[in-house]
């Protein structure tokens, strides 16, 4: 009986020993979990795990986070704890989801020094991780605000994934788009289904983006447009500084403005001064007229460009083309001047075309208070042509379109077949870019190869020469007229030597060759059998064969020969072209 006593006494205390401990859990379990109605939470109530850490030793650095050279530093990832600071509600289940915190109700977080606001949170502390909802705001000093409807960061990479309605505010620059993801430690926001980047200037959109708060710099891939009020660049791939305002194209790109339009594929462009260095044979296009270089300079305020090595600047307008290794275009006075083996070609008549040669070439227009817009070209020093139906050299020279009138100054030559022309000035009259006539002026002299002995030679004051077709058919020869001719057969065999003088002749062409003169008032002169020919008529006293410095074909523009020393024509006028440095430089 006492043994069964004491038996039930231990029973009954070991009852109420297991019910005190099942209350004990119970206010524990209900410790961690607030019940509706209770007093807003906060750092001061609840306290994550971060609060030991001011107590724990610091981690060791991994391997990877150490330096990868003297000069270079990985970012350094702290790896603190996401801090709560306050909510209006938080609830847990230890027993379900131990690691997770739900917090309702304008909720504010830490991490290092970004903060973090939203409707709706959830905290993973194993992971170190949030998960936002609904207004979500992102904080950084007081130059960094980003905004979304969803947010998960991750405390231990530090990589923020923002979506849907998403904006970064960093100073005056905007950044918007539906996904964002932002890392912290290279303080670096990308986007990958399409945004768009504001400034004061500009704005950018793009498929594929990424922008750096810290370092202005942005990067975009895929349909890029960059609208400007005074133009629009669009390009596969472009880098862009948000400081600068300067943009670095990286891949096909065009750049389109109400007066011209630039096409490059690497190269820089300056929003800001809207001045342009493009590379690798970038193009230029204003009004029918193309610029390229293997680099080019544009300045759209001031209206010029230059262009480097190997440049053609084609006007299909007009139908001709400068080339050179150097060019200077103003697009506001529409003039140009190339140098540097800088090349005239004519391309109207189809592939017969016309290749200028000089020192300087120079092109200027002008309108004379006119709707009208005429075109001066000029070409300086050791000028050199060549067609294949005319040749011709000089020191300078000028063509007008307002009289279609191309001047020869400075013991000009010129070329048709087997005829030459030259004189002290020679003035060539176009109709559509073909020789329509010709006036030599002063020491005219015209020669005709019959072979290398026998010479069809006229000289006089002045000649004027006409053409049908480019074909040289009538000259005209005014003033102390001379004249050595061989008259022919019609199988072409010599029957004397003419020698004739007068005031006028009238010579008359055919087959490119001289058929019959005729002067016009009185004339007086011998006709030699042909082997009776006093050797010192053979040659007029003004007569000079100057083949040896005709050009050969188009590439022989390039290699100047001078007439040798004693042939040059002492000019009786001092009638020469205005080379001014300054006008060149003005373009006037």
């Amino acid at each position: 009986m006492l043994k069964t006593n004491k038996k039930n006494k231990q029973q009954d205390r070991h009852r109420w020993l297991l019910i005190g401990f099942l209350c004990l859990f119970g206010v524990c379990l209900v410790a961690q979990v607030r019940p509706t109605g209770q007093k807003p939470v906060t750092g001061d109530s609840i306290k994550s795990a971060a609060d030991t850490s001011k107590s724990a030793p610091k981690a060791k650095t991994p391997a990877g986070n150490k330096k990868q050279s003297d000069n270079k530093k990985q970012p350094e990832n702290k790896k603190t704890k996401v801090y709560l600071l306050h909510a209006d509600e938080g609830q847990a289940d230890k027993l379900a989801r131990p690691d997770v915190q739900v917090l309702i109700g304008n909720v504010k977080l830490r991490h290092d020094s970004m903060y973090m606001y939203c409707d709706s949170a959830l905290i993973f502390e194993k992971t170190n991780s949030v998960e936002a909802f609904s207004n979500v705001r992102m904080e950084q000093g007081d130059t960094l605000f980003i905004y979304g409807d969803y947010l998960y960061y991750d405390g231990m990479t530090q990589i923020a994934q923002l979506r849907e309605n998403v904006k970064m505010i960093n100073r005056n620059t905007t950044l918007l788009t539906d996904s964002l993801n932002y890392d912290r430690l290279y303080d670096l926001g990308y986007y990958f289904e399409g945004g768009t980047l504001m400034d004061e200037e500009n704005v950018l959109t793009s498929d594929w983006g990424e922008y750096s708060p810290a370092t202005k710099q942005s990067v975009f891939n895929h349909d890029v447009k960059l609208v400007n009020p005074k133009f629009v660049l669009t390009s596969d791939t472009l880098r862009y500084n948000t400081e600068s305002k300067i943009a670095v194209i990286l891949g096909p790109s065009n750049i389109v403005s109400d007066n011209n339009h630039i096409y490059s594929e690497r190269g820089f462009y300056n929003t800001m001064t809207e001045q342009a260095e493009l590379l690798d044979r970038s193009v230029l296009t204003n009004q029918g007229k193309k610029l390229v270089g293997d680099s080019l300079f544009y300045d759209r305020i001031i209206g010029y460009g230059e262009a480097f090595d190997n440049v053609k600047m084609t006007d299909s307008i007009n139908k001709n083309m400068l080339t050179g290794d150097y060019c200077f275009y103003n697009e506001l006075t529409d003039s140009a001047f190339a140098t540097k083996r800088a090349v005239a070609i004519d391309y109207s008549q189809g592939p017969d075309s016309l290749f200028m040669h000089g020192d300087t070439l120079q092109l200027v227009s002008y309108n004379l208070n006119t709707d009208s817009v005429f075109r001066l070209m000029k070409a300086y020093h050791k000028v050199r042509m060549y067609r294949t139906d005319v040749q011709g050299v000089c020191d300078s020279l000028v063509y007008n379109s307002k009289d279609s009138c191309m001047t020869m100054y400075t013991d000009p030559i010129l070329w048709n077949e087997g005829q030459q022309l030259l004189g002290e000035q020679i003035k060539i009259y176009m109709n559509d870019s073909t020789i329509d006539w010709a006036h030599i002026i002063n020491q005219a002299l015209t020669v005709e190869m019959k072979d290398s002995i026998h010479y069809n030679q006229v000289s006089g004051k002045e000649m004027k020469a006409y053409f049908i077709n480019g074909d040289m058919r009538h000259i005209e020869v005014i003033g102390n007229v001379l004249t050595a001719f061989y008259p022919e057969e019609k199988d072409s065999t010599m029957t004397g030597f003419n020698c004739l003088e007068g005031s006028v002749l009238h010579l008359y062409m055919k087959d490119k060759k001289m058929e019959k003169g005729l002067f016009i008032g009185k004339s007086n002169g011998t006709m030699y059998p042909m082997d009776q020919i006093p050797p010192d008529k053979l040659r007029l006293p003004t007569f000079a064969w100057f083949d040896y410095v005709r050009p050969l074909n188009k590439d022989d523009i390039f290699n100047w020969r001078g007439k040798r020393a004693g042939d040059t024509l002492k000019p009786t006028t001092d009638r020469r072209p205005k080379t001014e440095k300054r006008n060149l430089i003005n373009m006037k």
